[in-house]
Order: C-alpha cells, then sequence, then structure tokens
C-alpha cells in the first residue's frame, strides 16, 4: 500500500513540472493574431520572402589615370655579314682587313647611312646602300685603309613625305681597314695648318689604320719627340692627338710616328699657329680732339682699346663725310704696357679729318672687333662756320 501511494506521488510530481514548462513557454512565445493568421493563411504554398530592398547610394568617380606612353623605341642595332646566313653584332670599333668586303644592315624603314666624306664624292661604284623591307645594306668593296672613319645609321622620322634623322638613336661603330702597307689613313695635303686656340681642344688628325699600331709625336725643328702625358697632350685612336689647353710653346711643324710589325711610317706634317684667343670682346674708348669745331681747322678722333697681350685688334669706322664720298685717313698704333707684374696691350687708332666742312658734323663711330665679338663706341661733333680773320686775332 505505502509504495503504491509513493509510485502516485511521483507520477503527480512529473506532470506538474511537465505543465509548469509549458506555462512558462507559452508566456515567452506570443501567439499570432487573428490577422497575421489570415495572412499566413492567404499566402501561396512555396512563396518566397521578400528581400528587403536597399536604398543605391551614388558611386563616386574612380579618378581616370592619363594613358601611359608607350615606350620609346630602341635604336637600332648593326650587324656584319661575315658569310651567308652568318652574323655578328657590331660594337664601338671593329676592324677589318683591306681588300675585304664589308657588308653591314641596319634594322629600320627607312634609314639613312653617313661615312666618311670622301666616299661620298667617289664615283667608282665601290659602296652601295640597299633599302630592304625590314633593313638596310651598306655594302663597300675593295676596301682600302683611306675608308677607316665612323659610320654611323639614323633612323628617319617621317611625316607624309618629309623625313629628319633621329641623332639621339643612331648607330654607329669606328671601323679601321687595317692595311699592313699604310699605316696613316692617307691624306691629299703635304702640310696642313692647326690653329691653336687658348679657348678649346686642338687636334692633330693623323688617323692610324690598325688600332693596334704604336703612335707616337714628333717635332720637326728642333728635331725631339713631344712629351704625351695624357693630361696636357693625350692620343685618341679615333681622333689623332689632342693638344687640350693650347699654349704658345706648342706652336711649330709636328708629325706623328706610327709602328707596326716592323713597318715604321710618319704622318702628313702640321703647321701649328698659335692663337691668342680672348676671353672677351674689345672695350674701346672714343675720344674727338674738338667737340665743337670750326669749319676749314682739323679734327681728330682716336678710338683706343686697353687689353689682353698678342690679341690682334680691328678697327673700323663710320662718320658723317662717308656718306658725302670723303675718304677715311686714318693712323694705327699697337704698344706693350707692363704695370704690376701684368702685361698688357694698348691698341689705338686715329681718324683725322683735315679741313673740316659742314658734311662732316654728326656723329663719329668706332668698332673695335677680335675673335671673341665687336663692340661699337660713338661720339658727336658740331660743326661751326669758318672763324674771320678778326675773330681768330681776338
Amino acid at each position: 500500500m505505502r509504495a503504491r501511494l509513493l509510485f502516485i506521488l511521483v507520477v503527480a510530481t512529473a506532470f506538474l513540472l511537465d505543465f509548469a514548462q509549458c506555462q512558462k513557454k507559452e508566456k515567452e512565445e506570443p501567439r499570432p493574431t487573428a490577422e497575421k493568421k489570415k495572412k499566413e493563411k492567404a499566402k501561396p504554398a512555396g512563396a518566397k520572402t521578400a528581400k528587403p530592398v536597399l536604398k543605391k547610394t551614388k558611386a563616386t568617380p574612380k579618378p581616370t589615370l592619363p594613358p601611359t606612353p608607350p615606350p620609346a623605341p630602341s635604336p637600332p642595332v648593326l650587324t656584319q655579314v661575315l658569310e651567308r646566313g652568318k652574323f655578328q653584332k657590331v660594337g664601338d670599333s671593329l676592324t677589318v682587313q683591306a681588300g675585304d668586303t664589308l657588308d653591314l644592315r641596319c634594322k629600320g624603314k627607312p634609314v639613312e647611312w653617313a661615312f666618311p666624306d670622301y666616299l661620298e664624292e667617289e664615283h667608282e661604284g665601290r659602296l652601295r646602300v640597299i633599302q630592304h623591307l625590314k633593313y638596310s645594306s651598306l655594302i663597300l668593296v675593295n676596301s682600302t685603309g683611306a675608308d677607316t672613319g665612323e659610320y654611323i645609321c639614323y633612323p628617319m622620322y617621317c611625316e607624309d613625305s618629309d623625313c629628319r634623322r633621329e641623332y639621339d638613336r643612331a648607330a654607329k661603330t669606328f671601323i679601321f681597314f687595317s692595311d699592313p702597307q699604310e699605316l696613316f689613313v692617307p691624306s691629299a695635303e703635304y702640310y696642313e695648318v692647326v690653329q691653336l686656340r687658348t679657348n678649346r681642344p686642338a687636334t692633330l688628325p693623323c688617323q692610324v689604320t690598325s688600332p693596334d699600331a704604336t703612335v707616337t709625336l714628333h717635332r720637326e725643328f728642333p728635331p725631339e719627340e713631344v712629351k704625351v702625358d695624357g693630361v696636357e697632350i693625350s692620343f685618341n685612336l679615333k681622333k689623332g692627338f689632342i693638344i687640350h689647353r693650347p699654349k704658345a710653346h706648342h706652336a711649330g711643324s709636328l708629325f706623328c710616328m706610327a709602328s707596326y710589325r716592323g713597318l715604321r711610317q710618319i704622318s702628313t706634317k702640321y703647321m701649328l699657329i698659335y692663337v691668342n684667343y680672348p676671353v672677351a670682346p674689345p672695350s674701346p674708348t672714343i675720344k674727338a680732339s674738338l667737340s665743337t669745331v670750326h669749319a676749314d681747322q682739323n679734327l681728330q678722333v682716336t678710338c683706343t682699346v686697353l687689353g689682353e697681350a698678342e690679341v690682334v685688334i680691328d678697327f673700323t669706322w663710320e662718320y658723317p663725310g662717308q656718306k658725302m664720298g670723303r675718304p677715311p685717313y686714318t693712323q694705327d698704333s699697337t704698344w706693350t704696357l707692363r704695370s704690376g707684374g701684368q702685361t698688357r696691350q694698348q691698341s689705338e687708332t686715329v681718324l683725322m679729318v683735315d679741313g673740316v666742312r659742314a658734311v662732316d658734323q654728326g656723329t663719329y663711330t668706332c668698332t673695335a672687333s677680335n675673335l671673341a665679338g665687336s663692340t661699337s663706341v660713338s661720339t658727336t661733333v658740331t660743326v661751326l662756320p669758318a672763324q674771320t680773320a678778326r675773330s681768330r686775332h681776338h
């Protein structure tokens, strides 16, 4: 009996706990209203729930970048045709045996070639230039040591029929045509004059045909070898000897000597003339003996330049009587001045007008010139009537 009562008590307790949980769930989850039930009932089966509509915002346009310019075309490449189907790229210089055929190719259309000047004037038919579809050929047959020099291929930029060379994209090479019997490129002149100017380097263009030749510089009188130290004087295989800062002691008769494989030869002789190149145009001053002169009197107008020693000054005049055909009478002189250990040169010209007339009234202009330029100065002269004997007496 007691066991039965205990069983009933346990069942009743479990029932009460389930009932309490159901009540709590109903409070947490509200029941749907009649209106909501009606809407759910009216909704067709399988219909999808509409997604919320998002309000579109205006997109900010991205900044447009300027178009990237195409890369600059690379310069053309020179190649040498060694034999059929065999090529080699040509570098800064190339050596070809005299007598051999030179066959160069330059990629591009169109291109233009430059080569030693005398080849342009030669009419023996040794040189041919052929423009193909994608490249140009330069062919030189029966080559000689005289053909030594720079060979350049210029790409051409064309607009319609107007074409011009693109100098910054040129492909160039210096070609030595080695001749064991002719060590120097031949010259038509026995003597060549080279001006030595203080403001720029001077070049003795003794060009060898082989880069392996040994070259020295010599003075004819007195006979001696000239020191080449690479600073004051240097040697360039493609140009010759370069005097970087010419001075008076470099002047004279000089020549180059080349030695190669037991052969020794001398070049054309060079007569070096020293010219003291001025640092600036002259600064003349002008002065008339009288600014006001009577007719029949004599007039002198002096123009003076004080400047560097050994600089030649040229004077020219413009004066009123010139228009009437009055010839100029001038007296020129130059002398050296020493002041504070420095040597200066004074150059002077005097324009003389004898028996002044009314036509001599006006502006007198002196122009002084040197290698650096010219400068003009002027003064004005007034001509009065001739003096009478009485006025001269008083």
